[in-house]
This record gives C-alpha cells, structure tokens and sequence, in this order.
C-alpha cells in the first residue's frame, strides 16, 4: 500500500537546514586563500626600510653589529653600515647546514666564489679542501656550522660598495644574499 504525501502542515513541523554555516565557511576559507596570496606577494616586495640613525664605530668602541646565517638567507638585510667605521661582528649560524659570509666589493666576492667552486669535490660525499684566497684580497670571510657563532672586528671600507654572499655551493643562487647599506 503506498502511503499519500504528508499534509503541508506535518511539512512546515520538520527541521529545516541551514545554508548558514556552509556560507560562512565558504566565505571564511575565501578570505584565508586571499590572505594567503596576498601575503605572497608583498613576500616579493622588498619592505620599507628607513635608514637608522647611528653612532659610527671607532676603533677604540666598535658599533656592535649582528648577522644571522639562515637557510639561505641573511638577517638583518639590508645591513647599515657607515664607511670608515670599525664594527664588532657578531655572525650566527642558525641554519641547519653550514654557511658563508663573504662581506667585501665585487672582487672580494669574484675571489671566493672562485676559491670556493675550486674547493668543491667532483664526487658526492668526498671532502672537499678548504678555500682560501690571497690575503691581499681583503674583504670578511667566515664559515661556520650549523648552531655556532664567532665575533670578529671588522673595518669598512671609506669608498666602494659592499656585497654579502654565501658562495657555498648553491647557496648563492638558493637566494643567500644580503644588501649592504652604507650610511653616508
């Protein structure tokens, strides 16, 4: 026996879902996506960065100055330094391999790179030796591993522009350079 359809007034006693809830999720997960790219482009842009106001570094008080190693990439950047002066740099590895900052001119920085793809091994796992340049290059050159940290005093230079790299292997072209700012 088939059953007739229920009258309009048991119809209007049965619970009605709500489309609310799936608007509002629908609309809070929009609004996390357009966050999401957004913050992805502005990522992209370099931000805003004024120029602190500083007390240049002598030789008998060093600007104490920090720079943090990451994986493939330095902190601060840019890095305000004013020509003449003498800092005391403190440089942390908090990366989870080793790093390189090379702080010099162009030709500094054409040197190790040089040094450092000569002192890469041909083979996987193979030691590489170590890399070096002529002292008369000038520039800074520290390598550290992962966790550690050292502080050595440095003197830049009163005219040229100043780069920071990382010329390990890959690390220059994985985006591990630094702006250097100098503050006239």
């Amino acid at each position: 026996m088939l059953e007739a359809p229920s009258p309009p007034s048991q119809l209007n006693n049965e619970r009605h879902i709500s489309r609310g809830p799936v608007v509002v999720l629908v609309a809070g997960a929009a609004l996390i996506v357009s966050m999401v790219l957004l913050g992805a482009a502005l990522a992209g842009a370099p931000a805003p960065t004024p120029a602190p106001s500083m007390v240049a570094g002598t030789d008998a008080q060093p600007r104490a100055v920090n720079v943090i190693m990451r994986d493939y990439h330095f902190d601060p950047t840019p890095l305000y330094l004013v020509p003449g002066e003498t800092v005391s740099l403190t440089v942390f590895n908090a990366g989870m391999i080793d790093h390189e900052l090379v702080l010099g001119d162009a030709a500094v920085q054409q040197a190790w790179e040089v040094a450092d793809a000569a002192a890469t091994p041909p083979a996987a796992f193979a030691t590489s030796p170590p890399a070096s340049v002529d002292p008369h290059v000038g520039g800074l050159h520290v390598v550290l591993p992962s966790g550690a940290s050292t502080t050595v005093t440095y003197h830049v230079p009163t005219d040229g522009q100043l780069e920071l790299i990382c010329h390990l292997p890959g690390h220059e072209e994985a985006g591990m350079v630094g702006q250097v700012v100098l503050v006239r």
